[in-house]
């Protein structure tokens, strides 16, 4: 087995812990989902910079109490990160991917996780995971920080692009019942970092210290530490310092190494290449790994 074959091999096994996106996806010929293939979403989310956008906004909802103890309350990250990860990566490859019957059973399997999660944060707040404005804080910061790595580590986009972006992944924030959803790139990243209910929390710190260190490989972690400090890198110095997190610019060309790397050895997106197929779009095959 080759060295491609190798990252390949262990970047898919982390997200093979739950049920697999798109398996059937091929039976919904000519539905092209939520996007289609003109759109900007299936580009962002089809490079491995999403695997720090993903990183990094993990650690950004951390920074709002209630949902770091909801998540700290209800969540079984802990004893199993792993099935965790794959089903969040369930979820947003089939909103982005997916076609509409895929799409729908990926909303009902979220709402029907949220439906119990509720309680009372350290702080003497109540929340409730189904809440538009605590769907908000997960859904923005995602696009967010999908938007981020992208432009730092995949190519620059232009402003146009950005609000596109936002725009495009606002119709997922509404079918999970969020609110508010900024229209633009700049209100979006300016509601999330003057956000009034983002603070210190101990839920917020025990997440952070799991985000650093989470149960991988030794080999794995190594990899995962450099994408988590390349993340850390591009969040804003305001909740950097929430956070608790210390960054160096080194720390962001390093990620940028690594993600070449991936990029070689990955490709793009299988999900993108099989939505492109099911929607009947043409395009460039050598740009995806023949086994997707």
């Amino acid at each position: 087995m080759g060295i491609k074959e190798r990252i390949t091999a262990r970047v898919v096994n982390l997200f093979s812990h739950s049920e697999q996106p798109l398996e059937k996806t091929s039976q919904y010929q000519g539905d092209s989902g939520l996007f289609g293939p003109e759109s900007i979403s299936w580009e962002v989310l089809g490079d491995v910079s999403s695997f720090i956008g993903g990183i990094r906004a993990l650690m950004i909802q951390a920074a709002h109490p209630e949902v770091a103890a909801g998540v700290s309350d209800h969540s079984r990250y802990r004893e199993d990160p792993l099935g965790r990860l794959s089903r969040t990566a369930y979820y947003v490859t089939s909103m982005t991917y997916g076609a509409t019957l895929e799409i729908n059973h990926a909303v009902q399997m979220v709402k029907n996780a949220h439906s119990g999660v509720s309680g009372v944060s350290e702080r003497g707040l109540t929340y409730s995971a189904t809440a538009p404005e605590y769907s908000a804080w997960v859904h923005n910061t995602l696009t967010d920080s999908f938007l981020q790595a992208f432009h730092d580590f995949r190519r620059p986009i232009t402003d146009q692009e950005a609000d596109r972006f936002v725009r495009e992944q606002a119709v997922i924030g509404k079918r999970m019942g969020a609110e508010p959803l900024p229209e633009t790139a700049e209100a979006l990243r300016t509601w999330i970092v003057k956000h009034p209910a983002i603070a210190e929390s101990e839920a917020m710190k025990e997440a952070i210290a799991f985000l650093k260190k989470p149960p991988l490989s030794r080999i794995e972690l190594i990899g995962y530490r450099i994408l988590q400090q390349a993340a850390a890198s591009t969040i804003d110095p305001e909740i950097q310092k929430i956070l608790g997190l210390k960054t160096s610019y080194s720390s962001l060309i390093v990620g940028k190494g690594l993600i070449k790397n991936l990029r070689w050895a990955l490709k793009f997106s299988p999900a993108w290449k099989a939505a492109l197929l099911r929607s009947g779009a043409e395009f460039d095959h050598t740009l995806f790994r023949n086994d997707a």
